[in-house]
């Protein structure tokens, strides 16, 4: 089974995109005796080695999670802020964030909102600005407590304060930042799984990027770093079985692993789409697919690397992304894992030559 602690470390980790240090940081207590390095991105790679002599697979997720970031301290101590990722502006207030200053101390604050009291009837109706409408309350009574103590300023980063918690009875996990920490966890599974086999087809490198939120941007760079000839992206993907029925929904909560066919990033190989369903059900492994309107993912800018690079993106369904708050089931997360070791197990060079008949 997929180890709990390791998800619950890694999903209360503090890691706005641009600061993502604590999560890479706690990554390296679980890669066991692979080699690591991170880059100046704080992209962090697990297994790289640029001299293989196999075709490389690269296992991809983000780091980062949806933040703020301190724009302006006001005289009254409350704390101006801007967005870090897509939020809806009415899930941002009454919620505690915690903020990191450049000493690396924690301090917890609290998003405002004007209680019905003093709000006018056009108040409560009008739409939330988050620029304009909701700041953080350290709970200070100046502006000056904020830079005296606690040591605050412009620029200082911002994340939700959750704790993880697992239901052994339902198998349901609750968290923060499940888009993407769940995928960074397969990631760091599979590689467990893989450690000491000699008999693989494939060289295997994990790359955990950074600044996903903002623009795919750190796999911009693990795409160029390690050159892979194949890509697996692991994401923590928008839960969707509350809004659709039984036969519209694709990512739904214990259906297992979520294969997606397009997004606005990228339409995906379809011969890699049929080899894991090939593989889905000759080691009946559960999995739903899915069709996405909206999102994307690192894949977005990995297969476009290079020559191009067939990319296979396999979805954690996560309830409420981007919140601070998420339901995720541990076996979507063990289908997903048990999917990526198969897919890395049967790449040999005839299923390459007979797949994808480059």
């Amino acid at each position: 089974m997929i180890n709990i602690d390791m998800i619950k470390d890694m999903t209360n980790a503090f890691g706005p995109s641009g600061f993502e240090h604590d999560v890479t940081k706690t990554a390296a207590k679980y890669t066991g005796s692979y080699p690591v390095k991170k880059d100046y991105m704080q992209n962090f790679y697990v297994n790289y080695d640029a001299a293989a002599d196999k075709p490389v697979v690269m296992l991809d997720s983000h780091t980062d999670e949806v933040g703020f970031m301190v724009q302006a301290v006001l005289p009254n101590g409350l704390l101006k802020i801007l967005p870090i990722g897509g939020w809806v502006p009415s899930n941002v207030p009454a919620h505690t964030f915690i903020i990191k200053n450049s000493k690396g101390e924690y301090h917890r604050a609290i998003s405002t909102s004007k209680p019905p009291h003093f709000s006018s009837a056009a108040e409560l109706s009008k739409p939330l600005d988050i620029y304009a409408d909701i700041q953080l309350d350290l709970g200070v009574t100046d502006r000056s407590q904020v830079f005296d103590v606690f040591g605050i300023q412009v620029g200082d980063p911002v994340a939700p304060e959750v704790y993880f918690d697992y239901n052994e009875k339902t198998g349901v996990m609750f968290g923060k930042a499940f888009d993407n920490r769940l995928g960074c966890c397969c990631i760091l599974e599979v590689m467990k799984r893989l450690e000491n086999r000699t008999d693989l087809p494939v060289h295997v490198t994990g790359a955990l990027a950074s600044q996903e939120e903002v623009g795919l941007r750190g796999a911009k760079i693990t795409a160029q770093t390690v050159k892979p000839a194949f890509s697996i992206t692991f994401e923590g993907t928008p839960a969707d079985d509350l809004y659709f029925d039984s036969c519209t929904a694709q990512g739904a909560l214990g259906k297992g692993a979520q294969i997606r066919h397009m997004d606005n990033g990228m339409i995906s190989n379809p011969q890699f789409i049929a080899f894991a369903r090939e593989l889905c059900e000759k080691y009946n492994i559960k999995a739903q697919y899915a069709v996405r309107k909206g999102g994307s993912t690192n894949a977005g800018a990995i297969h476009l690397a290079n020559e191009g690079c067939p990319c296979l993106v396999i979805g954690v369904p996560s309830r409420f992304a981007h919140t601070h708050y998420g339901y995720a089931h541990i076996d979507d997360m063990e289908a997903a894992v048990e999917l990526a070791v198969r897919v890395i197990e049967n790449l040999t060079p005839e299923k390459i030559n007979e797949v994808f008949n480059v």
